[in-house]
């Protein structure tokens, strides 16, 4: 049976919570791993003070026994330090209209969320809606890199833009998350980080926020995960819909496919040679994806961020209490949190790597699922 996950939580709720099930037994779970993902999403500048209150620490309470995964569903749980400042008023005894939103943020669900479900304060909006959920897709996403891990797959990603800021195209994928964690945006291109730190310096003088785009790199993918026969199972389909479900992603592009809409197919799409036995690409405009599947190469994925809807300087809106035009309700958060975001795709693209990994392959133990890629040209066991 194919992964399967669920999270529950509010942002300034008790704590976050997911289950992740199907995972075979016997994935060795390396709690410090986990963690160690965690403190990454919190990385770059630009994020706001949320990141100075909170530890996150996820903790396992079903589904692993001596660190080993027993094939039952794996539960877990994050914390919100932050809570204890919110106790009145996020939870079942919530007083009422206490941290009320009724001056709906433009760009943000508020409005859109208090329409569909009926209500007349926002916050029930914003406390789901918030990116601070992305921490359990982080926590589940890293189950999904150790399960990937055992097969040889990594999935990493680094800063390619900030504003106008842009970074050079990146030729060099070796130990991307440890260089580009080392830089203060996430950026392999120095020079380029040097511009985008400036950009978002000037975007929090003035109480703005700036969006950016984040490139994921996914490496060790054999040909034919995901597949053409119907459009839900398709690899850049379904990367595409986990990654745009990430707050404030906008745009996601497969390879180079916003370049190649521009020029002719002979200038586009990837020769194939046949070297020592395997099918190689000299170049990868396809971005590792063709037809729905993956074909060998790197998959390359670029998540495009639209600049935090939440403003110290709010937008005209209309308070959904009394229907008057008024400005945007002022709500803590970022400048700028495309080094965070990148972070957070990289496990949702784990995600659904693994998911359509175990779809195609099954296997009730981790034995078994590193055989079966082994025999379909993997890493060997």
């Amino acid at each position: 049976m194919a992964i399967k996950y669920v999270t529950a939580g509010e942002s300034h709720g008790k704590m976050l919570v997911g289950i992740i099930e199907n995972i075979p037994a016997g994935l060795l779970i390396d709690g410090d791993f986990i963690n160690g993902e965690l403190k990454r999403r919190m990385l770059g500048l630009g994020r706001g003070a949320r990141m100075q209150i909170e530890n996150d620490c996820a903790e396992i309470v079903a589904g692993v026994r001596n660190r080993r995964t027993t094939g039952a569903p794996i539960a877990l749980l994050v914390e919100n330090a932050d809570h204890k400042n919110w106790s009145r008023t996020i939870g079942a005894d919530a007083a009422e209209n206490d941290r009320a939103i009724t001056a709906v943020r433009p760009g943000h669900a508020d409005l859109a969320g208090a329409i569909k479900y009926g209500f007349t304060d926002a916050r029930n909006v914003a406390e789901r809606a918030s990116a601070r959920t992305t921490a359990m897709t982080v926590a589940l996403g890293s189950i999904a890199k150790l399960y990937l891990g055992e097969l040889g797959i990594t999935v990493e990603s680094h800063t390619v833009a900030v504003g106008i800021a842009k970074a050079e195209e990146c030729k060099d994928y070796t130990d991307i998350n440890t260089r580009a964690d080392a830089d203060k945006v996430r950026c392999l291109d120095s020079r380029a980080s040097e511009r985008m730190v400036g950009e978002i310096r000037l975007a929090a003088i003035s109480g703005d926020t700036l969006g950016g785009v984040s490139e994921i790199v996914v490496s060790g993918c054999i040909p034919g995960i995901g597949s053409y026969v119907s459009g839900g199972s398709r690899l850049d389909g379904l990367l595409s819909g986990a990654i745009t479900a990430v707050p404030s992603v906008k745009a996601v592009e497969i390879g180079n496919g916003i370049a190649g809409s521009a020029v002719l197919g002979s200038a586009f799409h990837d020769s194939v040679y046949m070297r020592g036995g395997r099918y190689v690409r000299e170049t990868n405009r396809a971005g590792g994806i063709e037809g729905g599947m993956s074909n060998g190469e790197r998959v390359i994925i670029r998540a495009y961020f639209k600049p935090i809807p939440s403003l110290k300087n709010g937008l005209y809106t209309v308070d959904i209490s009394s229907g008057k035009a008024t400005k945007a309700a002022e709500e803590r958060g970022d400048t700028c949190a495309v080094a965070a975001g990148g972070v957070v795709c990289e496990h949702a693209a784990a995600l659904v790597i693994a998911t359509a990994i175990s779809d195609m392959l099954g296997g009730d133990t981790m034995n078994e699922v590193v055989r079966r890629y082994a025999e379909k040209g993997g890493k060997s066991e």
